[in-house]
């Protein structure tokens, strides 16, 4: 069967990774949704851009940290005679410390923005998919959420996480048509890289085998392909995107 027009619901998807994976998916034919955080209006002005160029998608501003936030977000979807069939779980945050140093409120904030999001965003949407007999849910992790990183035990904590529910969820839905699956890339070319100061970013390139960040666009294609009907036999997996820097 070819791959249909389907919905895709992307979180964080208004810059770096999200805002690839976006792209991808609209190129690939199908209607998409982002969520950002409320009020930003730097996502608004995006997608205001988008569309004068003939890009049209949805913004919704979503605090992906709160369950009933992510609900309202599905009432109003489901208000427009939509349906998700495609959920990229892509929203995440960094707060970086040493355990010594990191406090409570951090710990607590990176857990529910990057891990709890898991359960509030898919809950409300994957039911619906197995009633349908299709659905595709990508959960974005991390090259940390396998080898750790200094300074970032709340990140690769709840990066790991991602999988775990990924696995276990994989099991539930697998003989209703949906798939789960984890990506994890390794250290890309974005805004938030960027920021990292100079010695630092070298050293970062240094120790990846291919000598180069990635590219959004190449984790973003890995996320439409994982999204097709091709992709129908691929769940509970976990693929890495990292220029070999960490190889399993």
């Amino acid at each position: 069967m070819s791959d249909q027009k389907r919905t895709a619901l992307v979180t964080g998807g208004n810059r770096g990774l999200g805002e690839a994976i976006a792209q991808a998916l609209l190129d690939a034919g199908h209607e998409v949704i982002i969520t950002h955080t409320p009020g930003n209006r730097k996502a608004a002005d995006w997608v205001k851009g988008l569309a004068a160029q003939g890009i049209h998608l949805s913004a919704y501003g979503v605090d992906v940290s709160v369950y009933e936030s992510v609900q309202e977000l599905a009432r109003k979807i489901h208000a427009d005679g939509r349906q998700i069939d495609i959920l990229v779980n892509n929203a995440g945050i960094t707060r970086d410390a040493t355990l010594r140093k990191l406090d409570k409120a951090n710990w607590d904030l990176v857990l529910r923005t990057n891990l709890d999001s898991m359960f509030n965003v898919t809950k409300p949407f994957v039911e619906a998919m197995m009633e349908r007999g299709w659905g595709r849910i990508i959960n974005i992790s991390s090259i940390n959420g396998s080898k750790g990183q200094f300074g970032q035990t709340n990140y690769s904590a709840a990066k790991a996480g991602v999988h775990g529910f990924t696995m276990a969820l994989a099991q539930e839905v697998a003989r209703k048509g949906v798939t789960v699956n984890t990506v994890a890339p390794g250290y890309l070319a974005t805004e938030m890289v960027a920021a990292v100061p100079e010695e630092t970013l070298q050293r970062i390139v240094s120790g990846i085998p291919v000598g180069r960040l990635g590219e959004p666009a190449e984790i973003a294609a890995l996320v439409t392909f994982i999204a097709s009907d091709a992709a129908a036999f691929m769940t509970g997996s976990k693929v890495s995107m990292n220029g070999g820097q960490h190889m399993q």
